[in-house]
């Protein structure tokens, strides 16, 4: 029944996603159901309760992360966003594909961390404090012309009200021990499950199950069916939340008891 569950749901996030750029198809739906009222959905304009962090999966593997005093990081940055006026005051970058960073950064943008260094094979080194965020990055290698380049993506991590935040990027191996020790605790991660462009789901499911995490925010899947088979993968050790909305609102006193994969939908970002 599970398995038939989870085939159901992941039949729905397979569909294209309706309008302009990747919207969720399971909202424009509801949106466009003649004589029902819907609760509106929140803005990421609106402020963040204290003590939390707000998570919106805007597309691909870029999640936009909110702080209450008003602080904004969107991870694996390509230049847009969405159709409104709204400038982050951190972006993160990869560059294993142009999908996951932008050579043109808006000049406004206060902090552009890029994952790579400027000399190529040497790791790149952040450790921004601004306060309310803690922005530092762990280096990996990236698959490069038929070879490795060393040190050519970073796990991200953002460390905001007790909660440590990690992305992982476009990860294309398993860390190994120092590795892990430099990644510390992750109360949320924000996983590649494409199954193959980064790494396979056997050793993706591994790495989850390694990090132990709260909560496993699944990002850069192509089709219900790569998803579906990282959701298998680690059913027995996780709950699944299939969810229809594209943010998540969280702090330390709201983690689940059990580990548990959120499924959000991506959504660019829009004014109401």
């Amino acid at each position: 029944m599970r398995r038939l569950f989870l085939a159901l749901g992941l039949s729905l996030l397979a569909l294209p996603a309706a309008g302009q750029g990747r919207m969720s198809h399971c909202i424009a739906i509801a949106d466009a159901a003649p004589g029902i009222d819907y609760i509106q959905k929140a803005s990421f304009r609106d402020p963040v309760p204290d003590y939390a962090v707000r998570l919106s999966y805007v597309t691909h593997s870029s999640y936009l992360i909110q702080t209450p005093g008003g602080l904004s990081a969107i991870t694996d940055y390509a230049g847009y966003h969405g159709n409104v006026d709204f400038i982050p005051d951190i972006v993160t970058m990869n560059h294993a594909h142009t999908s996951h960073y932008t050579g043109a950064p808006d000049p406004a943008i206060k902090h552009v961390l890029r994952g790579w260094s400027e000399t190529y094979g040497e790791a790149a080194d952040h450790h921004l404090d601004l306060g309310e965020m803690l922005i530092r990055n762990v280096s990996t290698d990236i698959r490069s012309m038929g070879g490795v380049e060393e040190n050519g993506n970073s796990i991200f991590i953002f460390e905001v009200e007790g909660l440590c935040i990690g992305h992982l990027g476009h990860l294309h191996h398993e860390p190994n021990e120092e590795q892990y020790a430099a990644i510390g605790r992750l109360d949320v991660v924000m996983v590649p499950v494409d199954g193959g462009m980064t790494l396979d789901t056997e050793s993706m499911v591994r790495v989850v199950e390694r990090l132990k995490s709260s909560i496993v925010l699944p990002m850069h899947w192509f089709s219900g069916a790569s998803l579906q088979w990282f959701l298998e993968g680690v059913q027995d050790e996780f709950d699944i939340d299939l969810r229809q909305e594209s943010e998540l609102v969280i702090s330390l006193r709201d983690l689940p008891q059990r580990r548990t994969v959120i499924v959000l939908q991506p959504a660019w970002l829009r004014d109401e």
